[in-house]
Formats: C-alpha cells, sequence, structure tokens
C-alpha cells in the first residue's frame, strides 16, 4: 500500500479521509486498476478515434452476497404452508397489485420507480459475485483469463468520462469468504481494466516515508520519492519509473474528483441521515457489512464521473436465523435504497443511472430445523431501478411454494444485457476481442425486453 500520511475523516469501518489518500495507490497491479494503465488506454483509444461518443450513463450493482432469501423479500407465498412462507407478511406498494415484504415500507411507496423480476434463472449454485459481474460462470474462457465483469467492459470500451476519474469503480468490503467481495474482474482483457479499489491492493510494506499532505505541493520531491520507492521496490528493474502517465494518475489520488467523491464528510447531513450507517453491523461473519455509506458513495461516484459502481451489501447465507438476519438486513437496504432513489431522483439523475439489486442465487422454500434455509439455484429476484427502463411492474412469477419460475424466467445474462443496453451497448451484435484476437459478445442473451 501506499500511503501518504495526512489529517483524518472518518468513513465507513472506520477507513479515514488519509487512508483514502493511502487507498489507491498507483497501484502496482496485484488485481486492482492501474491508473497509470488507465490512462496509457485512454491515449491509445484518441489516437484511433475509439473514445468514448456516448452521453455518461452509469450502473451502481448492489449484490446481496451469500444469496437472500426470495420469498421473503420480493416474492412472498402467503398461501403457502407454514414450513415455506414463513413468518413474514406482505405489505402493498404504491403500484396496485404488488406486494413486497414488510421489512420494506420504505421501497413499498417508491415500487413505481423499481422492477421487480421474481424468475431469475440461470444461476450456477456457486458463492460468489461473479455471475452477477459478468453473467458468465466461472469456467467460461478460463484459459484465457476469464469473462470480463460490466465494470471491466465498460472501462475497455467507453473509457473515462473524466480524465482524474476511474470509469470503473470497486466498493465491496473485504470479507473473510473473498469471493463477496469480488467487485469484477477483468478477465481476458487484462488488469488495467479491473476496477479501482478504495481499500486497494495489500500492499502494506509499500510505504512513501517522509511526505505529508502539506508537502504535496512540492511536486518534484515527491515523484523523487516515488521514483525511490519503486527502485527499492523492484530490484529486478523491471519498473523503469514513473513516465507521465504515472505523474497523472498521481494527479488524481491527489487532487481530483475521485477523492471527493469518496469523501462523505463534505457530503450534506440531512443526505447522509437519509441513507443511514447501517450500523449496528450484525450477522456479518464472513460476510459484507450492511453500510449504508456505500451507498451514498456510489451516488458521490456516478456523479463525478463513475460508469459503473459495484458493491456488497450484508450476508445473506442464512443456513440459519434466516428471519432474524432479514429483520436486520432488510430495514437497512430499505433505508438505504430508497434514499439512493429519492436522492438521484432529486439531483435528475435517475434516469440515467441504472441500479440492480440481487444475490448469486434463492433460498430454499422449506424452512429448516435451523429457522433457516438453505442454497437454491432453481430461481431468485432481482430489483431494478433508474436507468430510463420500464418500472412499477414485476416480471416472472414462481409457483405456489416459490421453487421454480412458471412464468417469464429470466436468465442472469437478460440482467446484463439490459444493464449494457442501458448504458448503450447492444449485446446482441457488439463484440470484445479476447487473448487470442476472436471476437466475444458480452452475453449470449437479449436484454429484457419488458424493461425497455
Amino acid at each position: 500500500m501506499l500511503t501518504i500520511r495526512g489529517g483524518q475523516k472518518r468513513f465507513c469501518d472506520g477507513v479515514s479521509r488519509r487512508d483514502f489518500l493511502a487507498i489507491g495507490g498507483l497501484s502496482f497491479g496485484m488485481g486492482g486498476l492501474s491508473l497509470g494503465g488507465l490512462h496509457r488506454l485512454e491515449a491509445a483509444q484518441a489516437a484511433t478515434g475509439m473514445g468514448s461518443k456516448l452521453a455518461h450513463k452509469s450502473v451502481i450493482n448492489i449484490f446481496l452476497g451469500g444469496g437472500p432469501p426470495h420469498q421473503d423479500l420480493w416474492d412472498l407465498k402467503p398461501d403457502a404452508p407454514s414450513e415455506v412462507r414463513g413468518e413474514f407478511k406482505p405489505i402493498g406498494t404504491n403500484v396496485p397489485g404488488i406486494q413486497i415484504c414488510e421489512v420494506f415500507p420504505r421501497l413499498a411507496q417508491r415500487t413505481d420507480k423499481c422492477a421487480i423480476i421474481r424468475s431469475i434463472v440461470g444461476c450456477d449454485g456457486a458463492h460468489a459475485a461473479f455471475q452477477t459481474n459478468t453473467g458468465w460462470t466461472e469456467a467460461s474462457l478460463r484459459t484465457l483469463g476469464g469473462r470480463p465483469s460490466l465494470g471491466a467492459a465498460i472501462a475497455k470500451i467507453q473509457g473515462p468520462v473524466d480524465k482524474a476519474v476511474p470509469p470503473f469503480v470497486g466498493l465491496a468490503a473485504k470479507t473473510q469468504h473473498g469471493p463477496w467481495s469480488d467487485s469484477g474482474t477483468a478477465g481476458f482483457l487484462g488488469p488495467a481494466f479491473g476496477p479501482f479499489r478504495p481499500d486497494g491492493p495489500d500492499m502494506a510494506n509499500m510505504q512513501l516515508k517522509d511526505v505529508s499532505l502539506e508537502r504535496l505541493s512540492d511536486r518534484r520531491s515527491l515523484l523523487s520519492s516515488v521514483d525511490k520507492l519503486r527502485r527499492d521496490v523492484d530490484a529486478s528493474g523491471t519498473l523503469n519509473g514513473m513516465d507521465a502517465f504515472e505523474q497523472r494518475a498521481f494527479d488524481v489520488l491527489t487532487g481530483s474528483k475521485l477523492l471527493d467523491a469518496l469523501d462523505i464528510s463534505k457530503e450534506d447531513p440531512a443526505v447522509r441521515a437519509a441513507y443511514g450507517d447501517g450500523k449496528p453491523y450484525q450477522f456479518q461473519y464472513d460476510g459484507a457489512p450492511t453500510c449504508n455509506d456505500h451507498l451514498l458513495v456510489a451516488r458521490r461516484l456516478v456523479e463525478a464521473g463513475v460508469r459503473v459502481v459495484s458493491l456488497s451489501f450484508g450476508r445473506w447465507d442464512s443456513h440459519g436465523g434466516n428471519f432474524a438476519m432479514v429483520r436486520d438486513h432488510g430495514p437497512k437496504l430499505d433505508q438505504a435504497l430508497s434514499a439512493l432513489i429519492d436522492d438521484l431522483e432529486s439531483r435528475g439523475m435517475l434516469g440515467d443511472v441504472s441500479i440492480v439489486v440481487w444475490g448469486e442465487f434463492g433460498r430454499t422454500p422449506k424452512i429448516n430445523k435451523d429457522a433457516g434455509r438453505d442454497h437454491w439455484p432453481q430461481v431468485s429476484t432481482a430489483l431494478l431501478a433508474g436507468g430510463g427502463m420500464r418500472t412499477g411492474q414485476v416480471i416472472g412469477a414462481t409457483n405456489r411454494l416459490g421453487e421454480h419460475a412458471t412464468d417469464r424466467p429470466v436468465h442472469v445474462q437478460e440482467v446484463l444485457a439490459t444493464l449494457y443496453h442501458n448504458l448503450g451497448i447492444d449485446t446482441q451484435t457488439f463484440t470484445v476481442v479476447d487473448a487470442t484476437g476472436r471476437p466475444q459478445y458480452l452475453v449470449d442473451k437479449p436484454a429484457i425486453a419488458e424493461l425497455l
């Protein structure tokens, strides 16, 4: 980690403003986005006329890691036997005929701005965010590096909106079960298109010594210190010191809109209060915290020019204590997601920002002996909002017990295709080139016609 000492301002999970100068640290590979590499890409695109011509559209991908119980969120089964329907009651929404779980009273008053899919299929059952980031299984094109995530593909295709802001940011907090904090890999596109992660790669031994924030105006001294750091780190000579791209990358980290966007202390206190902080963190175990702040940071990032933001909210792997977990996680998600929808709408951004909320699979219809629900990849749900989509509707249905889709099965890839469409990419015609030079479609399925 590249650490630059300075003053502190606190963020979710105790991360400080000072730490955000340590974050991003001129990422030397290690799976993070290389900002220098991003700027090289930008220059190459400019030279070939491939820079973005599209209006700024964005996606916020909210991953409910662990597999949220579909029949306890958006697809309640009040007429099922007690061992299936569970403890929750459905409540009406502001769209006649649509009901959702009682733990979402705020979202119930904003359902006209949401689309609920109750028939997601195609999940492979892996306890990971990979499919919700890419639409594919992890085995697909693994020998070539794997399929790129939505964020990586957009970083490659459209590049940055603003030279000082990465196009793809991953906010997913580090989890003990690593696949739940996967913000979306670059796959065969190469690491330069992976997410910028504010927590940075694990390079704690790399520290820029004796340079404080007060000395950042002395750029020549700073760059000299970074050059010495790089020489010390890479005695083999593989790294050749900072070039113009690295200097621009450093500019991103020390004086840009990116750092301002990450600093929620600059946000209106009333807006912060509307989102809440999601504390206390309960039922986290090996998963993500219910960090409501991340949804606020996501709004600030897309406003600053980020095209794709991914994050992980909560730990939904409820083999035991399912109903207590939903009673904790549900209201927190209800508050933060409702605030995000309102916030984007009040700023005139909701039509340009697509929100998707989903997990890797659903959960068993029958409640187990520990008051939990187990893995159920046969069907799951998703909630979408914004992005110019036709909202205020439910798509698909499951049978009386929530076991399988009976009406309009929607494949995981169709959701990804819809998000690409909202970003201006037609997945039925557009391809990206893999490491062998072969064109590859981003996904195989079409966008969801009902939402377009």
